[in-house]
């Protein structure tokens, strides 16, 4: 089987890559509806290339937002069934003028795809298209294949977990596999062991009833950019540990094994540093950065605005000030619970010289995935195949809302196989995916099939 994966792959590797490429191209940015067309449009490309590459089935499938892209391929009803998952919109853009290039003009410069989307999600997603076509064209698949790829992915699955409750049987699978993730390196593979909650809410903070002349009332009239910088800066302490009150109560603190296994990772601390352009690490005392980074639940401050942002000067005393405020969550921590902590704590701490709302925008619950499974032991097997490593378990930064609710309704586990880097610049810009973990997830993905179905 390798030998003729190999061959399809290195005959066919151009135009893998041509077709990342063209869906990279569109523009499907679910957070803005002006690009309404443009999510439709990249569905169907979807549908178009699963069909292209073997499924018997593949439809575009309405939600009450962007629709969902379905496909499968059927060899047996003995065989297990593998359900890959991934999103085919993207974060917005902006700031336009950081890009190098077009965000979604892609150009390949040192070995890399530069290209909203490239490694979130659409690259990713689609190293399994391609892996399906490998595996159909050769006459090598060892198990059902089914796909669920949705368009809402970027603004919190908001109508998947109601689709996927109504087609359970459709979705019905042995295991749930997910390129939407990261590795250490290829030096260093590793696996995601789980993936953190989040907890998203927005601050409105509101003074005056209108904008006032910072000279005639400075000093006399509370400024609400300086009592909302104030309310943020109060949610850390001098060792940078979250202060709102419960926020740690459901932790489960990881234990000196796992704490062990995971800082066993390597890390170069210089090149960490020297690569986002800082010159020191910041963060909660007494951790390691892949310790805060994937087992310590973390608060942040995503936008703050308010008052005069134009060219030139003008001196206000603004009515209102805004801030966006997430907290990635680990195992135990409740998004529902955490969100309602959140929000008591900017409202009661609030000054009687302005007034203060707070709404949720989204959220979703922490995974883990147990490295016993079945699933866990393919994917760690295939990376061992292709890397000639075994790959190192850590747990992911990033929050997939979805996770939980997968789970919950198809009752079967998740497997993180990522071969995203952690500096592919995900929801920045000049975000990037290296062509050479592109192809390797092509090479890897059909051995987790593979291995997947052997019995045992």
């Amino acid at each position: 089987m390798s030998a003729k994966w190999k061959e399809y792959q290195e005959k066919n590797q151009d135009r893998f890559l041509s077709e990342m490429i063209d869906l990279l191209r569109i523009p499907s940015i679910s957070a803005k509806s002006e690009h309404k067309e443009d999510m439709l449009r990249c569905a169907e490309a979807v549908k178009k290339s699963l069909l292209e590459a073997g499924c018997e089935r593949a439809e575009v499938m309405p939600t009450k937002g962007y629709p969902v892209v379905y496909g499968e391929k059927i060899i047996s009803k003995d065989a297990p069934t593998v359900l890959v998952y991934g999103h085919y919109d993207v974060q917005p853009a902006d700031p336009l003028e950081l890009w190098h290039s077009g965000p979604f003009d892609p150009i390949i410069k040192d070995g890399k795809v530069f290209a909203r989307g490239s490694a979130d999600d659409k690259g990713q997603f689609y190293m399994h298209v391609k892996a399906l076509e490998l595996m159909s064209k050769t006459n090598t698949l060892t198990t059902n294949i089914k796909f669920l790829i949705e368009g809402e992915e970027e603004v919190g699955s908001p109508n998947l977990g109601v689709f996927v409750a109504d087609n359970k049987n459709l979705l019905k699978a042995d295991v749930i596999l997910i390129s939407d993730s990261a590795m250490l390196s290829m030096e260093n593979p590793s696996l995601d062991t789980g993936v953190r909650g989040l907890s998203y809410i927005e601050v409105e903070v509101t003074g005056a009833n209108r904008d006032l002349h910072s000279g005639t009332y400075g000093g006399a009239v509370a400024n609400p950019i300086t009592i909302l910088s104030k309310m943020i800066a109060s949610c850390h302490d001098e060792n940078n540990h979250i202060t709102i009150p419960g926020f740690y109560d459901d932790v489960v603190e990881a234990g000196p094994d796992e704490r062990a296994l995971i800082n066993k990772a390597p890390f170069n601390e210089a090149n960490y540093k020297s690569e986002i352009g800082i010159k020191e690490l910041w963060g909660e005392k007494g951790f390691s950065t892949y310790e805060r980074t994937g087992i310590r639940p973390t608060l942040e401050v995503n936008g703050i605005w308010g008052g005069y942002t134009g060219e030139g000067a003008k001196t206000v005393l603004p009515s209102k000030a805004y801030a966006k405020i997430s907290a990635r969550l680990v195992p135990n921590q409740s998004a529902s619970i955490i969100t309602k902590k959140l929000i008591d704590y900017f409202t009661s701490i609030a000054p009687a010289s302005v007034q203060v709302k707070a709404q949720l925008h989204h959220g979703g619950e922490p995974y883990m995935t147990p490295i016993d499974s079945k699933g866990y032991i393919a994917a760690a097997k295939a990376i061992e195949k292709t890397f000639g490593k075994t790959p190192i378990p850590v747990r992911g930064g990033g929050s997939i809302p979805i996770c939980s609710i997968l789970e919950k309704e198809l009752g079967i586990k998740i497997v993180f196989m990522g071969f995203g880097l952690d500096n592919d610049n995900l929801h920045s810009p000049n975000e990037k995916y290296n062509i050479e973990n592109f192809f390797k997830g092509i090479e890897t993905i059909p051995y987790f099939h593979h291995y997947f179905a052997q019995p045992g």
